[in-house]
């Protein structure tokens, strides 16, 4: 009798899976159904693709499949929250420069845009968007129009993203230092390009 209790209870002390999954926000951006013909008919599957974030600049995506519709977005969903990524937002709401990315067919352009534009882009990268946190955007997605390769070539672009604070760090500069040197017309490693 003592043990039925004990089997109820959530693991990772009190309140652990729920406060931990309040802070994300996913969204599910694809699936897939699938059939397999069998001796008795056919046998259905299905695949999803999940964006998750926190709206403050972390981001990941997932994938799963499974037989039921439930259980496959419960997987896509843990896969996401392993695969979280940060990425460096101008004033907590746009890109700090214009970006490409690609994967496989898929190509997108990312553009920094100026407040009150809002996200300007469509399907599988306004997930993304909305999950980072992102407030103002220009986006284009060129090429396949396969979610799961769009959303991946979205992902190398936020990859490629800069922030003025890590471009000082690699060249053993202050930020200020990095901008007077801007304003003055450039620095020796854009002369040499």
């Amino acid at each position: 009798m003592a043990q039925e209790p004990r089997r109820d209870r959530p693991r990772g002390g009190p309140g652990g899976r729920e406060e931990r999954d309040s802070e994300f926000t996913d969204k599910l951006v694809h699936i897939n159904r699938v059939a397999k013909v069998v001796k008795g008919g056919k046998r259905f599957g299905f695949a999803a693709l999940v964006v998750i974030g926190d709206q403050k600049g972390r981001v990941g995506f997932g994938h799963g499949k499974a037989r039921e519709v439930p259980e496959a977005i419960r997987k896509a969903t843990e896969a996401a929250k392993r695969s979280l990524t940060r990425v460096a937002l101008r004033e907590g709401r746009t890109l700090h420069h214009d970006v490409f990315g690609r994967h496989g067919a898929g190509k997108v352009y990312l553009r920094a845009a100026p407040p009150g534009t809002g996200i300007i882009a469509g399907g599988p990268m306004r997930a993304v968007f909305e999950t980072l946190g992102m407030q103002d955007i220009v986006a284009k997605s060129i090429g396949s129009s396969n979610p799961y390769n769009v959303v991946r070539a979205t992902f190398d672009a936020l990859k490629h993203q800069d922030s003025p604070r890590s471009v000082a760090a690699r060249r053993n500069l202050k930020v200020s230092a990095l901008q007077s040197r801007r304003r003055e017309g450039g620095d020796s490693e854009q002369a040499a390009d």
